[in-house]
């Protein structure tokens, strides 16, 4: 996976943002894991979250999903 730098820092993060907008609500948090936990073997370090996350499940569910990872 390649990376480029954020901005203007020196933070590097993978070409590719994993998004998690259904952690919660459509995707349970032990298939949660498992997606996370295969994006990190793929070297993908960008995870898109936002405090809105989680829909019917409440938000922050997703926050508290990857916390929790």
């Amino acid at each position: 996976m390649d990376h480029r730098p954020l901005g203007r820092t020196a933070l590097q993060v993978s070409e590719l943002c994993l998004g998690t907008m259904n952690f919660g609500p459509a995707t349970a948090q032990a298939e949660a894991f498992q997606i996370l936990d295969r994006a990190l073997d793929a070297d993908i370090n960008f995870i898109d979250t936002a405090n809105q996350y989680g829909g019917n499940a409440g938000v922050g569910t997703t926050e508290t999903i990857i916390g929790n990872w």
